[in-house]
């Protein structure tokens, strides 16, 4: 049996807590100013008012709970009042009813993996663009890398996140902090202090910490706290200068390769190291393309090792054949790879090997991606297109369930972050109405002149899609309307939808 790994251990609890608890409270006020529906919110909030939603004949899937049923759920003062048969009872004054008839409604979608990009490259991404972004795309939590500019790798520069969020993100942002100064691989950082401040878990995202000594040290530390660690799993020596995958594309491209070994020696390493400490921590390996570390990350979780891996919508889609012609657009860190692997892994996910779904939402302007294919950075945007691209690799080719796909999506991620210490992944009376509306069925073609996000650097353009985000709601605040929703709305004069 797969190891029961991604619930935070005991050691998680009042002062990360207390942190992340008042992000939960703070980000029902989050605004973007400059936008209309932003400060439609503000509004509202002004009013304490949270509105009243009655959202009748869902299929509500909560895999937590292992609830799915078609039925009706109460919204009213950010929480959730009821769910099921007596919700038909309840019917608050100026209530506005959403007839979700056809419609998946499901605890809020979770990112454990964003950049953000803020501080410091805000020509890429702000947190207030970004999670624009990710309330289009249904996400009501996300967890931010901590590769800015300067690192996450201060108690300061922790709550600095959560303050920026306060001020103008759309969805609940959660820091990710640096697992050395600097992200520099040298000298651990302030790990314990940046827990109390609210880091969710620890990374050097972006780089690998390439010592094993030093590695050793930062997963005795971050083991102290119950959080996971989260690797960017990359042998810098076997990458220097390498652009994309190592293999028939690359050599006819005259590129130089990037081998799956760079990626599997590091999660070997890493495995080998968690076994020799009396309490290793929790392990995360992130963003995975080779179908040998999905072996090492299957045989570990057999062998009880607290180990998770990820996998993105790119890795899961898309072959190197994508930068034939240069194309910088899907020039990402780890590379795209062969047939094969897109092959092991989804297995690894329809075994339960692979347990999260992460975007890696890393966003590039334009004059970057245009730079030659060799100077080009890496990565692409995610977070409008994950939920259909998700769906579309593994859902619609048979290889995992509906509620699945929104576990991976939910609670997995939730645990993995001990955000589910807080309420959020899951669906419970009384509980924080941070919920996402999906039609299945709704299908549409990717514009990327139509996204919100700041960057548009997406492979993807011009794809025909199925299914989308149609509300998203945090603590009971509508944060994203899709224009299909308005058929399916009876408004009142007291609450009107945003």
């Amino acid at each position: 049996m797969p190891p029961r790994d991604t619930k935070p251990m005991k050691t998680r609890h009042d002062t990360t807590r207390n942190a992340a608890e008042a992000a939960l409270v703070t980000t029902d006020d989050q605004h973007d100013s400059s936008d209309t529906q932003a400060m439609a919110l503000r509004a509202r909030r002004r009013s304490d008012d949270r509105g009243c939603f009655i959202i009748r004949g869902a299929r509500v899937i909560d895999p937590a709970s292992k609830l799915d049923r078609v039925c009706d759920i109460v919204v009213a003062e950010g929480k959730v009042q009821s769910i099921g048969s007596g919700s038909r009872k309840a019917h608050a004054d100026g209530a506005t009813e959403i007839d979700a008839d056809g419609l998946i409604l499901s605890p809020g979608l979770i990112d454990p993996h964003v950049h953000l990009r803020e501080p410091g490259h805000e020509h890429k991404e702000t947190i207030a663009t970004g999670t624009h972004a990710a309330a289009v795309g249904g996400f009501t939590s996300v967890c931010c890398m901590p590769n800015t500019s300067p690192a996450i790798d201060t108690p300061e520069l922790v709550r600095f996140i959560y303050d920026r969020a306060n001020l103008s993100a759309r969805c609940r942002v959660f820091p990710v902090a640096a697992g050395t100064k600097g992200r520099e691989g040298k000298e651990i950082a302030e790990i314990l202090l940046m827990h109390r401040a609210g880091a969710v878990a620890f990374s050097d995202d972006g780089d690998c910490i390439a010592s094993a000594g030093v590695m050793s040290r930062v997963f005795a530390a971050v083991a102290q706290t119950g959080s996971a660690f989260m690797q960017h799993c990359q042998e810098p020596t076997l990458t220097q200068g390498a652009s994309m995958h190592a293999g028939t594309v690359s050599a006819r491209l005259g590129l130089s390769g990037w081998p799956r070994m760079a990626e599997e020696i590091i999660i070997e390493r890493d495995v080998r190291l968690l076994r020799h400490l009396r309490s290793p921590c929790r392990y995360h390996a992130q963003h995975l393309s080779s179908s040998g570390s999905v072996d090492i990350i299957r045989l570990a979780r057999k062998d009880g090792l607290p180990v998770t891996g990820e996998v993105t919508p790119h890795h899961l889609l898309l072959t190197h054949d994508a930068c034939d012609h240069y194309n910088t657009l899907a020039k990402v860190n780890p590379p795209l790879r062969e047939k094969s692997d897109i092959t092991a892994l989804i297995k690894g996910v329809a075994d339960g090997t692979i347990t999260i779904l992460g975007t890696d939402h890393a966003p590039h302007s334009a004059e970057e991606k245009s730079l030659p294919f060799e100077d080009a950075p890496m990565g692409l945007v995610g977070l409008e297109t994950a939920l259909p691209l998700f769906a579309e690799s593994l859902v619609a080719s048979g290889a995992i369930s509906w509620p699945r796909l929104i576990a991976l999506m939910t609670i997995e991620p939730a645990r993995l972050c001990g955000l589910d210490a807080l309420g959020l992944g899951s669906i419970k009376k009384g509980q924080t109405a941070d919920l996402t509306l999906i039609d299945p069925k709704a299908k549409w073609t990717l514009d990327p002149a139509a996204m919100v996000g700041k960057s548009k650097n997406t492979p993807f353009a011009g794809r025909r899609l199925t299914g989308r985000a149609v509300a998203t709601f945090v603590g009971g605040v509508l944060t994203h309307q899709d224009d299909a929703l308005i058929d399916r709305t009876t408004e009142s004069a007291s609450h009107s939808m945003p």
